[in-house]
């Protein structure tokens, strides 16, 4: 699936769709294609039925840590990943779609951002039960998705 191409123009927004995805809509080859979806694994994603837990995750510059938890709940897809001394021992949330792609051969998981992208996002709170720091962390990633390069995407 061609989520990102720097030769499309954006399509008429569909207006059920989140004003903070109406601007996400791409096209390619004359159709749109779907916004953005931070919550949703990637249908070529290879994610489908797989506990993820102990998996490396993979930033398109280098290894930020390992799967702590996940959650496969629909629209509401996570990981939690512990990035160890990286960035100080913090945890951090990455939405199910920013997951490019899954090794499973080497338990790897590749996500389309980098280690700036992510080490920038919303500190991750476990005691934090709340939608509007969904909201916050899938507004900060929906916003970095427009500012991957070409060529950080497969």
């Amino acid at each position: 699936m061609d989520r990102l191409n720097p030769n499309t123009t954006n399509a008429t927004p569909d207006p059920a769709l989140r004003a903070v995805d109406r601007d996400d809509v791409v096209t390619t080859g004359g159709g749109a294609t779907s916004a953005f979806d931070p919550w949703s694994y990637r249908d070529d994603a290879g994610v489908a039925g797989t506990n993820l837990i102990g998996y490396k995750v993979e930033a398109t510059d280098g290894s930020i840590g390992k799967i702590d938890s996940d959650s496969s709940e629909v629209n509401a897809s996570y990981l939690v990943v512990d990035t160890g001394p990286w960035i100080f021992g913090k945890k951090v949330m990455l939405p199910a779609g920013t997951v490019n792609h899954v090794d499973h051969d080497e338990q790897k998981v590749f996500v389309d951002r980098s280690k700036d992208q992510i080490k920038a996002a919303p500190e991750y709170d476990d005691t934090i039960n709340d939608p509007s720091y969904r909201d916050k962390l899938g507004g900060y990633y929906n916003d970095t998705y427009a500012a991957t390069p070409p060529g950080g995407l497969r």
